[in-house]
This record gives structure tokens, C-alpha cells and sequence, in this order.
């Protein structure tokens, strides 16, 4: 089977019991390697609860998650998160911040600097590379952040809402950075949202939960060139077509 056909994530009957209630029941999907992947669905629907059991938060009550063929472990694969939160370290220069994570890792030197230089490079962050979190804007702090993950070069790449905080103008430019460091890694990506435009404008394929108990409803491939325009009739007929898919559960 050639790496092209490789599914680099797949996620068996991934259910999940809180004492008697249900919040995730059988969930499985597969992506490949250097897949961007939008989950979205109805508010409370356990999208936080399905992330917490891939990042391994939460183990599932039943089910697994699988990278590369192998169940899932924070001790031998690299899974990489992004929260809402700007979760920079306020003691730490903008290239410590983005080095933190590696050298944690033990990292050789070397591979550090090359990889951190890259992502200074591809985030256009020189000019502050020498600042603290505190003296940056909101959204160059969440570039930040996002080039951390980047440079982890994870196995797997989890977003959580990132952008829940922002403006619609700073929303695009980041979505615009994520795509170009996702394209330029190789990353496989998975972006939870609640925004149905943001995910028709980012992923390669959308997965539609269902409310609670939650399965997935559908999966949307979202075959469109980029950069995408919101105004180009098939992107309105495909986020018409996904937010309907949300209310009629």
C-alpha cells in the first residue's frame, strides 16, 4: 500500500460514557496523511469531550484511535493542540516560546534551530522574535502559538476554536496562515469550530456530529480550489448545505 493511500488517523468506535451518560457513541473515521479536517456540529454536542479522548485527555470507554496503525500514545507519537486561549509562556521571548516545545522534547540543537528559523521565517515573526507575549497583538501572540504546533512537526495536529475570540478580519488572516503552514508542513490537521464558514473555508473534508449521544451525521468533502472565495457560489451551496445538515438532527 503506497504512503498515498496511507491512513496516517483512524478512529474505531470511539465511545464515550460519563458514569450513565452518554456523550460519544461509535464513532469512526479515517484521514490521511496531510488531511485538514473541520469537525463541526450542534452546540453541546461533546465536540470538547471527542477532542479530550484523541489528545487522550479522557481515555474512551470503548474504541481507539490509531496513528500510522499503532494506538495512539502522548508518550510515543507527537499529538499538538491549539486552544482558544493564547497559551504562550509570558516569561519567554517569542523564539523561546516556539523552541519550548522541542527542547522539551530533547530535541538535538541542531534541528531545533533549523526548524525554529523556519517557522520565524514562514510566520514573518523576526522583527519580534526578541518580545514578550505581553508586547504583542492578540493575534501575532495566537501565531505564536500555532508556529509552535507547526514546529512540533506532530503526527497529529488537534485545533480547538483558536479563532472563538476574534474578529472576522483577524479570523481570515489566521485561517490564511494556518492553511499556508499547513500546505508548507505537510501537517494532518483536525479544526473543531462552530463557524460553518470557517470550516467550508479551511478543510479538505468536514466531519458533521450529530447532538448527543454524538456519532457523526455525514461527511462533507469540500472540493474547492483556494484560496477560497466566500462569495463563489459552490463555497455558499456547500455552508448552506452543511449548516441545514446541523439543524436537522
Amino acid at each position: 500500500m503506497g504512503e498515498i493511500n496511507q491512513n496516517k488517523v483512524e478512529v474505531k468506535h470511539l465511545t464515550k460514557y460519563f458514569g450513565s451518560l452518554h456523550v460519544l457513541n461509535d464513532i469512526s473515521f479515517n484521514i490521511k496523511k496531510g488531511d485538514f479536517v473541520c469537525v463541526v456540529g450542534p452546540t453541546g454536542c461533546g465536540k470538547t469531550t471527542f477532542l479530550n479522548c484523541l489528545t487522550r485527555i479522557y481515555m474512551p470507554t470503548k474504541g481507539d484511535l490509531f496513528i500510522d496503525g499503532a494506538p495512539a500514545d502522548p508518550k510515543k507519537h507527537d499529538l499538538a493542540f491549539v486552544f482558544q486561549e493564547p497559551s504562550s509562556i509570558p516569561w519567554k521571548t517569542v523564539e523561546q516560546n516556539l523552541r519550548f516545545g522541542l527542547e522539551l522534547k530533547k530535541i538535538d540543537k541542531k534541528t531545533i534551530d533549523e526548524r525554529v528559523e523556519n517557522m520565524i521565517r514562514l510566520l514573518g515573526l523576526e522583527e519580534f522574535r526578541d518580545q514578550y507575549p505581553s508586547q504583542l497583538s492578540v493575534s501575532t501572540a495566537q501565531r505564536i502559538i500555532i508556529g509552535r504546533a507547526f514546529a512540533m512537526n506532530p503526527d497529529l495536529l488537534l485545533m480547538d476554536e483558536p479563532y472563538g475570540q476574534m474578529d472576522i478580519k483577524l479570523r481570515f488572516y489566521l485561517e490564511d496562515e494556518v492553511i499556508r503552514l499547513w500546505k508548507e508542513m505537510g501537517s494532518t490537521v483536525i479544526f473543531i469550530t462552530h463557524n460553518v464558514e470557517e470550516a467550508v473555508y479551511l478543510a479538505e473534508k468536514i466531519l458533521i456530529l450529530s447532538n448527543k449521544p454524538t456519532t457523526i451525521k455525514e461527511e462533507v468533502i469540500v472540493d474547492l480550489p483556494r484560496p477560497r472565495d466566500v462569495t463563489d457560489p459552490e463555497f455558499i451551496k456547500i455552508r448552506k448545505y452543511v449548516t441545514d445538515q446541523i439543524k436537522w438532527w
